[in-house]
């Protein structure tokens, strides 16, 4: 396995763990609780940061443990590939990005407008991740 498709395992991972725990966080602050009242900015910046130093950590260890030929070999498929799994994600976000904007535009409290935008972020990174995977596995 390359240093590339490692990565992308690293992403699709973070991609769902990090938003699963955050959702049973407010899951359980939401339990009898009007969504006005919930406070979710403290725990959204946190699940966006952790992801984020998850990221750094893990591509760090997964580069310890990686061959130095294999860190430093980029070639042309894997560019192609990181091409795909970024446009995927692109697209992703931009359908996915319609809810939040509906919401918006609805008026409802901002509680669901900013998980909607973050679930529209976890999306774009889950549907990339897979793509790279997918291209990684199968071929493209």
């Amino acid at each position: 396995m390359s240093i590339e498709e490692k990565r992308s395992w690293i992403y699709a991972t973070i991609a769902v763990v990090v938003p699963a725990v955050y959702a049973v966080v407010m899951l359980r602050r939401l339990d009898g609780t009007d969504a006005a009242d919930v406070a979710y900015i403290r725990p959204l910046i946190t699940a966006v940061v952790a992801a984020m130093v998850l990221g750094i950590v893990a591509n760090i260890v997964a580069a310890m443990f990686s061959r130095k030929e294999e860190i430093d070999r980029k070639d042309e498929r894997d560019r192609q590939i990181h091409r795909i799994g970024e446009y995927v994600g692109f697209h992703v976000m931009s359908l996915a990005a319609l809810g939040p904007l509906v919401l918006a535009m609805a008026e409802v409290d901002y509680f669901w407008i900013a998980n909607a935008l973050y679930l529209s972020f976890c999306l774009a990174a889950l549907g990339s991740a897979a793509a790279k995977i997918v291209a990684y596995r199968r071929g493209f």
